[in-house]
C-alpha cells in the first residue's frame, strides 16, 4: 500500500470529474434556465386573443423568426375599422363606437387618444375642418379636437 506524500484536505483537493461536471453544470444550467424561460414567455398568449397568434418557440428557425404571419395589434384593428366606418357613417357614431370599444376592453384606453386623433384628422380630409370640429366631443380627453386643429393647421 502506497501512501501519499502530500496530504490531502478538502481545501486543497483540485477533484476529479465529478468536480469538473459540478463546474461545467454551474455555467450552463443558469443560461439553460434563461432561455428555456423566454421561450417559454413567449408561448404565453398575453393579448387574449385566438391561441394562433402567439409566436411559439417552434417558429423560431436558425435564420431568425419564421415568415408566418402575427396578427395585427387590438388597436390597429379598431384604428383600421374606425376609419372605414368614418366613410359611411358621421364622426359622431364613429367616436361613440371608439368609447364603447374601450369601455368595452380596459386595455385599449392607452391607445384611445392616438385613435381618436388619427379619425380627427381623416374626418378633415372627408368633411373639412368646420364641419369635422362640430362633431368633436371629449372622447379621451378631446383628441379627436386636436387631431381635426393638427390637421387644419
Amino acid at each position: 500500500m502506497k501512501l501519499s506524500t502530500t496530504p490531502q484536505t478538502r481545501r486543497g483537493h483540485r477533484g476529479g470529474p465529478a468536480r469538473r461536471i459540478g463546474r461545467t453544470l454551474a455555467l450552463v444550467l443558469p443560461v439553460v434556465l434563461v432561455l428555456s424561460g423566454t421561450l417559454a414567455v413567449t408561448r404565453v398568449n398575453w393579448t387574449g386573443g385566438p391561441s394562433s397568434s402567439v409566436l411559439a418557440a417552434s417558429d423560431i428557425s436558425a435564420a431568425g423568426v419564421s415568415t408566418k404571419t402575427v396578427s395585427r395589434a387590438p388597436q390597429d384593428v379598431l384604428r383600421d375599422q374606425l376609419m372605414s366606418e368614418l366613410q359611411d357613417k358621421n364622426p359622431g357614431v364613429v367616436l361613440t363606437h371608439l368609447q364603447q370599444a374601450v369601455n368595452g376592453h380596459p386595455a385599449l384606453a392607452r391607445h384611445c387618444s392616438a385613435i381618436a386623433r388619427a379619425l380627427g384628422q381623416a374626418a378633415v380630409r372627408i368633411y373639412g375642418a368646420s364641419r369635422a370640429q362640430s362633431y368633436a366631443r371629449p372622447v379621451c380627453d378631446t383628441s379627436f379636437a386636436s387631431g381635426v386643429f393638427a390637421a387644419h393647421s
